[in-house]
This record gives C-alpha cells, structure tokens and sequence, in this order.
C-alpha cells in the first residue's frame, strides 16, 4: 500500500490553498493537468475536485525526487508532500485560484500511470461521441464537475428549505402498477410472475395523494421518473424532479411555498437575491401574449395583434383572415 494512503494522508486539497498557507508542509493527491519543464526545474499543474495548483520540482531541493518527476505525464496520479510557498514576483497566475502560490515537493509517488487521453481537458469542442465513450474523462474535467457540485448544492438547498417547512421526505416505489400518464410507461418483466410486468412511474401522483390521504400533510421528494418518449430539447427518458404535495392549501399557498423554494436555492446555490413576489403569469396570459404555455420571456417576443392594420390592406390573404375573425 502507498505510504501517502496508509501513512502520509492528504492535508488539503489542491484548489484550497492560498498565501494564507505559506511555509505549511503539506500533502496533496492529485491528476496531472499539464506538465512542463523549465530548464532542469520540473512544473505540474495537478488537478482535483476543488480545483488546480502548481506543484515545482527542484533538483536543488531533492535530486531522486526531481528523477522521478521527469516520468510524469498528463493524467498521472500522483501523491506529493511539499511546502507550500508564495509565487516568486511577476510569475503568479490571476487565472487560478491558487495562483499567488505554489508547493515545492519534497516527496514524491506516482500512484497511476496513464495513457496518453484521447483529448485536452481544456477541449470545449470535443464531440458528445467521444465524450460519451471516455465518459469517465470527460468526468474529470473541471467544467463537467462544477455542474455536478452545482446539482448537489441545489438538493441540499431544496432539502433544507423544505424541512425547515415542515415537510417530510418520502422515497416512492419504482416498481409499480402502469397508470393512465402522458406517455408510454417503461415496462420491467417480473421474473416470479411469468408473463405479467412492472412499469416504472411517469411521476409519484399515486402515492403522494395516498400519503395526504393518511395524513401526512405535507411531503417532498427529489426523485428520478421515467417516460418512454420521442426525445425532444425539454423531454428526456429518465429525468429527475422535485416532487411536492400538500393538504388544506390554496392555490395562493402553493404558489407563495414555490417562491420561496427559488429564493433559497437561489441565494445558497447562485449567491443571489430574489425579490418576491416573483412575476407571474397565467396560462391566458401566456396563450394570449407567446402563443404557448412555457414562453422563454427573456426575449419579449410577444403576440401583436395587428388586425386592424391589415383588414384594410388590399392584400387578400390576410384581408380574409382578418374578416373570418
């Protein structure tokens, strides 16, 4: 076993360190993101969840340690202890976070070897084939993995706003009875009852009004849901919602406990405040005015009617339309 796993642990993570830790020993595990050498001096940008540092390998410092450095390629993963230390003038990085320091290694192990990766991190235009294939890559990059703390962040908010509420949280079955939803189920053969299938439900409807029935009053769940559809921009096969049910409201009650649903994760997964009451707009309204139920209102491209303008153009096709009403 790795005498950094079973001994040395990790201190801290890389994107973690600032000039607050200067002359701190530390140790750090870690991908190389990008590797260069400088004239005998050996730089690493190594990378982890919480971002990248710049580890220096100095023959000065440790000749069999700077040996096993030049081994290093991109994607290795590596264990290293070292001192952290502020940037020497004019050579910081305002485009890190940990730019104003770096870590001057003293002990060193490669823990993974790699394989040269089938394409740069820093890529934005790789394809979703390949994206797909080495999905577990594509994980790593920095963008990828920011969605998923953002994800993560959002559930956490929504669990916290809604038990500071008084709702309870309740897992659902998966396996269930097909019922009448807007789309085809998904069906799961049962292998005890020959012949006979599971659907996997299109939303948890029946079995949150069987929970109001007994009186549970008020529940929530963050929950995956399954519907066997053509794919379109805003309709996927497995997606997941946050489900929500309540007794004794009003329309009035439901709308003002969504509003402070937004603020909260809002303000802990964005940094920002909402104003309430937020805008609304009833269904007339967005028939009236967008033509459809869910107008993409940052655009203000709204319905005009121009009836008036165009009865007496002299064109006869719109001349028609505008008589028929």
């Amino acid at each position: 076993m790795s005498q950094f796993i079973s001994k040395d642990k990790r201190t801290h993570y890389c994107g973690s360190l600032a000039e607050s830790d200067d002359g701190k020993e530390v140790v750090l595990m870690g991908w190389v993101h990008r590797r260069r050498d400088h004239g005998g001096v050996i730089f690493v940008d190594l990378r982890d969840r919480e971002g990248i540092v710049q580890i220096v390998f100095n023959p000065e410092v440790g000749e069999t340690v700077h040996s096993e450095a030049h081994k290093i390629r991109s994607e290795y993963v590596l264990a290293v202890k070292g001192k952290v230390r502020i940037r020497p003038e004019g050579m910081t990085n305002p485009d890190l976070a940990t730019g104003q320091v770096e870590v001057l290694v003293s002990d060193l192990e490669i823990l993974n070897e790699s394989k040269t990766p089938p394409f740069s991190f820093d890529d934005e235009d790789i394809s979703e084939n390949i994206r797909l294939k080495y999905r577990y890559l594509d994980l790593r990059r920095p963008a990828i993995q920011q969605n998923l703390f953002l994800r993560s962040r959002l559930a956490s908010a929504t669990r916290r706003y809604f038990e500071e509420n008084g709702f309870i949280e309740v897992e659902t079955p998966f396996l269930t009875k097909s019922t009448p939803e807007g789309a085809r189920d998904y069906l799961v053969p049962s292998r005890i009852n020959k012949g006979t299938f599971y659907a996997l439900p299109q939303s948890p409807q029946i079995f949150k009004q069987l929970l109001m029935v007994s009186g549970f009053d008020r529940y929530y769940q963050i929950v995956k849901c399954f519907r066997d559809e053509d794919l379109r921009a805003d309709r996927q096969p497995e997606f997941t919602q946050i489900d929500v049910e309540m007794s004794f409201i009003t329309e009035e009650d439901i709308m003002q406990m969504m509003e402070g649903l937004m603020v909260s994760i809002f303000k802990a997964c964005l940094g920002k405040e909402l104003l309430l009451p937020l805008p609304r707009l009833t269904y007339a309204d967005a028939i009236s005015r967008y033509g459809k139920d869910n107008p993409d209102v940052r655009f203000g491209m709204e319905i005009k009617d121009i009836t008036d303008i165009v009865k007496n153009s002299g064109f006869k096709l719109f001349a028609e339309v505008a008589a028929q009403g």
